[in-house]
């Protein structure tokens, strides 16, 4: 028979998988980052936030000295064509994966636009980048403006939807260091400001990566990723891992295929486990969480209303980007976000016991004691985010 995992075993597993019940929480980031795979990185903050969320002692620095001088995690494009921080050893896998196929596209693309606007062909696409990329290996590391000094073809400009009302005018820098480091010939290093700066310095990758690590042909890698998801993120659906990758169904089949998992039953719905995982999972202590926009665990399934309930309109933009969330023991109940003097503060959209409340007051106040006066702004605004900032 096919074995039946209820929604409070989901609750339970993702609780204690996603580092969110007190005695799950990791000792340091780079333990995060593996338990959910990958960490979003969008929004330059959610990483920090997502975090802390899960440290037992969760400052800042810890967070950047695990990107940006021990270089155990790294910033990437990943999945679904998205910024995420990845644990240096699953670099190559998500690569071979995902990027790859990303990174082929967006050159295209690029070539188009240089043959549209008259900036260049192939070759000179392919001469930019080589003298870009030696740029950045002779200055070690460098800003966007700077490599554009050393290579002045950077600042080539292309007019996007000309005529339009929306008409604009770019330099192709940023479209050239994008396309170098979804190949994964240059990496986006420290931000020259602060912690939630977007304005990174880049690095050659032979500079950033240990040379060991294997390159994967690519169905092996998406059968890798395709075991790590469902490690974290198990039981789920077929849909729930080619939403979170962006594969095709016919490649997130294969994926799957090379694996050795078990059909189980979510409430009338087909879903997959590892087989190696299928045991029940005992139900730990009570826990709550404030979780940043885009957090890993509210953006981990295509199918959410097992832990969202009725909420996705208060709590998701139009086009699907979680805004900040408060949990309560695997669900959500409610929303957070931030005053202009600093002050976390939330708002319940269902009822909870005065115990619960006690315990999010709390962690608001920790939140707010933890964010020492930067007041974040996620980039992506929802409803009820909007509502509390002001």
């Amino acid at each position: 028979m096919v074995r039946r995992v209820t929604v409070a075993e989901r609750r339970a597993r993702l609780a204690v998988r996603h580092r969110l019940a007190p005695g799950a929480h990791a000792p340091e980031p780079v333990a995060v980052a593996r338990a959910l795979v990958a960490l979003h990185a969008t929004d330059p903050a959610t990483v920090f936030l997502s975090a802390a969320a899960r440290l037992r002692e969760p400052p800042v620095a810890a967070v950047e000295e695990a990107l940006y001088e021990r270089r155990m995690l790294i910033r990437m494009l990943g999945m679904r064509r998205t910024m995420f921080v990845v644990p240096v050893e699953l670099a190559p896998v998500v690569q071979a994966a995902c990027t790859d196929a990303i990174a082929a596209v967006e050159r295209r693309r690029l070539l188009q636009d240089l043959a549209r606007c008259g900036v260049g062909d192939e070759a000179w696409l392919a001469e930019v980048e080589e003298a870009t990329v030696a740029a950045l290996v002779k200055r070690g590391t460098a800003t966007a403006a700077q490599l554009a000094e050393d290579e002045p073809r950077l600042r080539s400009q292309l007019v996007m939807a000309e005529g339009k009302s929306y008409q604009a005018v770019t330099n192709v820098t940023g479209r050239v260091l994008f396309g170098l480091s979804a190949r994964g010939r240059i990496v986006r290093g420290r931000p020259g400001g602060t912690w939630i700066s977007t304005r990174y310095h880049w690095s050659p990758a032979e500079r950033w990566l240990p040379p060991e690590l294997p390159a994967p042909a690519a169905a092996a890698a998406r059968t890798d990723l395709a075991r790590r998801w469902l490690a974290a993120y198990g039981p789920a659906t077929v849909a729930d891992l080619k939403w979170w990758t962006s594969w095709t169904m016919t490649a997130t089949r294969a994926a799957l295929a090379g694996l050795e998992t078990v059909a189980v039953d979510l409430d009338g719905q087909p879903g997959v486990l590892l087989a190696e995982d299928a045991e029940p999972v005992p139900e730990p202590e009570p826990w709550v969480a404030l979780l940043p926009a885009l957090d890993p665990t509210v953006m981990g399934w295509a199918a959410r209303e097992w832990f969202l309930g009725p909420h996705g309109p208060a709590l998701f933009d139009r086009t699907g980007n979680a805004g900040p969330t408060v949990w309560c023991d695997g669900r959500v109940v409610g929303g957070w976000g931030q005053r202009p003097d600093g002050r976390v503060v939330y708002r319940l959209l269902e009822q909870v016991s005065a115990r619960t409340r006690a315990a999010l007051d709390e962690a608001a106040g920790r939140r707010t004691e933890w964010l020492a006066g930067a007041v974040i702004t996620p980039r992506f605004r929802t409803p009820l985010e909007r509502e509390l900032s002001t």
